[in-house]
């Protein structure tokens, strides 16, 4: 019976969450301040999520800034994803042999 209740509350939570701007912003936003920030706030809430998770996913610190360095030279010289993906795992891994 709980978990009916716990399931009811993440859908209103989430249906709040899409259903409140349109009841706010009834009018199209004109404000250049409010719409560059609108604009960036995927990409902080994605980086809140993730960089904690990067550093924190193998249990060692080491191994970690070591796959997000590789990560991040990679990305620099825009390799497609999967191969900075697949680097970054890899040298987190071999890292762990030698830390």
């Amino acid at each position: 019976m709980s978990i009916a209740i716990y399931i009811a509350v993440m859908a209103l939570v989430t249906y709040l969450i899409r259903a409140l701007p349109f009841a706010f912003f009834q009018k199209k936003i004109k404000s250049q301040f409010i719409k560059s920030f609108l604009y960036y706030v995927p990409y902080a809430v994605l980086s809140a999520m993730t960089i904690p998770a990067i550093f924190y996913s193998t249990g060692n610190i080491y191994t970690s800034i070591a796959g997000t360095v590789a990560a991040l030279v990679l990305a620099y010289f825009n390799l497609p994803l999967i191969v900075v993906s697949l680097a970054a795992a890899l040298t987190a891994f071999l890292t762990g042999f030698i830390v």
